[in-house]
């Protein structure tokens, strides 16, 4: 799969792109944020990459991409449908640090969602984020996702202040 926008290219991972998903996992947000995220080193991220992308020809999730910047051909992060209880899916993003500010997240899922959408068959995408990640509410936000829950949830096996959006086709 390739989805092109005027600045990015949405691909499948590979193994070669280990290291950058490595450093780009090792910032304070994304510590903070999605802590399952976090790789130790690049063989651990490698062998995450040989795991997600086994996922592409089943498409039973987690559906993982890479997001990269057209310009300089860098790994910039990533974009994902994840699969929830229920047949539901929800939506997941993250940037490197040095690449945030931009707008490539909400770039990436305006562009992402429409076309996993088609492929799945799937008429509405959740997203789930902690309520203080601001950032990630804009984006959010910005590709159509409408709040419906704002409060005590899970996330990420503890109860904490969350936002939970909804994506309707």
């Amino acid at each position: 799969m390739k989805i092109e926008t005027e600045r990015l290219e949405i691909t499948e991972l590979t193994p070669d792109m280990a290291r950058d998903i490595h450093e780009g996992s090792l910032d304070a947000e994304t510590a903070r944020f999605v802590p399952d995220e976090v790789f130790a080193s690049a063989e651990e991220a490698r062998k995450a990459v040989v795991m997600l992308t086994a996922h592409y020809k089943t498409l039973d999730g987690p559906l993982v991409y890479a997001v990269v910047e057209k310009e300089s051909g860098c790994f910039t992060g990533y974009v994902q449908l994840v699969p929830m209880k229920g047949g539901a899916w929800e939506i997941g993003y993250h940037i490197s640090e040095k690449y945030r500010g931009r707008g490539f997240a909400a770039e990436a899922v305006r562009a992402f969602l429409p076309v996993m959408a088609e492929t799945l068959g799937i008429r509405k995408v959740y997203g789930v984020c902690l309520k203080e990640n601001a950032a990630s509410c804009r984006v959010l936000e910005k590709c159509g996702f409408e709040r419906r829950f704002a409060g005590r949830g899970e996330y990420q096996g503890k109860i904490r202040e969350i936002a939970e959006y909804i994506w309707k086709k």
